[in-house]
């Protein structure tokens, strides 16, 4: 008996795939279909859930139906019948292939897929780091007053950042994602993409920028004052003006990391490390002009950042829309909600972690310049490093946000599986190859013995650390993945407690090696609590606690 496939839905999970011999009304209308497929006495092959294998008419075979199918009916408006047939017209099998190109990248594969997405965001992370590298060598040269003014107001600038715009970078990429695989819709005329969390996060990015800006403009003085930089200061005049420079390039700032979280919703990390690169090329062409070419000195600096801020931003919003409508025809269909709460919670996520951070610091600095400069090269090789994790983690967080939108529970575990095998795998690849060349590196940093010295007491907790770093933060992202996050961030604040007490009082015995010590408990009991949440029988991951269904089989003729 020949065979033929008819897509059907029955109660919203299997499809059918039917002899040839099924009833002809299937074929024609919509209402028809479900009429005559309740009445044939193969209905009962899929048409409760509880339907079982002794009801399935011979060589009738049950198979998957795929979520791109029920999500594109969804969106259309198209009603779904206990058993419905559905033959894709022209049209809609275009449609379908342009759905599966934003559901699924082209690779098939979820491990190409991590790796081809996490590559660029690796050098989109490292960009940043390396072109304040370049300002902070241009600055040195005018001198230690000047590097030390400078220094001062980017450290303000970037624990202001810091705190408001990451929650959004990172709520922005699982939004958008969600948004994408369940509500994706066209403009009529243009053809773009229509997302209210595209749009939410811009308008949210303008206003944290503008707000940003003022602060920073206006309370200059108060920053400086809280960082211990007094009026008397020989700093305090220049710093105050690099700080209030830098205050105007803060709403550019803030867009283009939210319109980097967009595209990584999109599952697109290659476009905005173009565009960044970019901006940087700017940067490092201006820098010197402005410096020493007009004789602006820091300003000029502050200036040079500004202008490179602007034109990145200005390329990503240029190419964002050629792809999706930025502002929807009216603000009530803006969706602040889900952006405002979860973005208080991991506002709450980052001030621990940053005030943990600052603690550590802090206790360095109190074993004396030594010790403090020992610290220092340890933690810039240590967080330069976490960049390949850090990108694990927003490949991982993209593919698991798309997937779990349309309950593809199948893909989400096998996203979580390879993240976690391939974040273990390049932690353990990183430490041996730290623990082997630390003495090296160290030295790029200074040729003291006495900070060598220090610096080695230190390496151990630096590269058995990597593997644990690289862990917590894949967690991190398999929790955004599931927009899980109240969790992560009342679980960071109270790993944050705990690691500041050890912080606290294990460098009083151990030196700066109690301070390292704090640390690695900081990144291990954020490993722990991802670990937990993944056990729990509740919550977004239950899914992986839940029996596997039997598969019908199809009975022998």
């Amino acid at each position: 008996m020949g065979i033929h496939i008819q897509r059907a839905l029955v109660s919203g999970q299997p499809a059918l795939l039917c002899p040839s011999g099924w009833p002809s009304s299937l074929s024609s209308s919509s209402s028809s279909r479900t009429a005559s497929a309740s009445s044939s006495p193969w209905a009962g092959a899929g048409a409760g859930a509880g339907a079982g294998v002794g009801t399935t008419k011979p060589n009738a075979i049950i198979i998957p139906v795929l979520a791109k199918d029920f999500t594109r009916r969804r969106r259309t408006g198209t009603s779904i019948s206990p058993l419905h047939a559905l033959p894709l017209s022209k049209e809609e099998e275009e449609e379908e292939e342009e759905d599966n190109a934003l559901l699924f990248s082209s690779s098939g594969t979820v491990g190409i897929d991590l790796i081809l997405l996490a590559l660029p965001a690796v050098l989109g992370q490292a960009i940043d780091p390396m072109a304040q590298l370049m300002e902070t060598a241009y600055i040195g040269k005018l001198g230690a007053l000047e590097l030390a003014s400078a220094g001062i107001g980017v450290a303000i600038f970037n624990i202001l950042s810091k705190i408001f715009n990451i929650p959004l970078l990172s709520i922005a990429t699982s939004f958008v994602a969600e948004d994408i695989s369940k509500n994706a819709t066209k403009h009529s005329t243009s053809g773009k993409l229509q997302l209210p969390s595209v749009s939410s996060a811009l308008v949210l990015a303008a206003a944290i920028g503008t707000i940003e800006a003022l602060a920073l403009f206006l309370g200059s003085g108060l920053f400086l004052k809280l960082m211990g930089v007094s009026p008397a200061s020989p700093m305090y005049a220049s710093a105050r003006l690099f700080l209030s420079l830098r205050a105007l390039g803060a709403p550019a700032n803030v867009i283009m990391l939210a319109v980097q979280g967009i595209f990584r919703g999109f599952k697109d990390t290659k476009t905005p490390v173009l565009f960044i690169g970019l901006g940087n090329l700017s940067a490092v062409a201006l820098l010197p002009l402005l410096i020493y070419g007009f004789k602006l000195g820091i300003t000029g600096a502050a200036i040079s950042t500004v202008a490179s801020q602007y034109i990145i931003a200005i390329l990503l919003m240029w190419s964002l829309s050629k792809r999706a409508v930025l502002l929807p025809p009216k603000m009530d269909q803006l969706e602040f909600g889900g952006y405002l709460k979860s973005g208080g919670m991991l506002l709450g996520r980052t001030l621990s972690i940053l005030l943990t951070m600052t603690i550590g610091t802090s206790m360095a600095a109190r074993q004396g310049p030594t010790a403090m400069a020992a610290h220092q090269i340890c933690l810039q090789v240590w967080l330069a490093v976490s960049l390949l994790a850090d990108a694990l983690a927003v490949s991982a967080q993209a593919l698991i946000a798309s997937s779990y939108a349309i309950l593809d529970y199948k893909r989400v575990q096998k996203v979580a599986m390879y993240s976690l095998q391939i974040g273990l795998a390049s932690g353990l690849a990183l430490a041996v190859g730290l623990y082997i060349s630390f003495g090296s590196i160290a030295k790029l940093f200074t040729n003291d013995p006495q900070v060598l010295a220090v610096v080695s007491s230190c390496a151990l907790f630096v590269c058995a650390s990597q593997p644990v770093n690289a862990l917590a933060f894949i967690f991190d992202g398999l929790h955004y993945g599931v927009s899980d996050f109240d969790y992560v961030a009342q679980a960071t604040i109270v790993v944050g407690v705990i690691s500041s007490l050890v912080l606290l009082y294990a460098p009083r015995v151990f030196g700066l090696a109690g301070v390292w010590a704090g640390l690695t408990t900081l990144m291990g009991l954020r490993m722990a609590a991802g670990i937990l949440r993944l056990l729990w029988k509740s919550g977004p991951w239950s899914f992986l606690h839940e029996e596997p269904e039997t598969k019908a089989q199809p009975l022998a003729s």
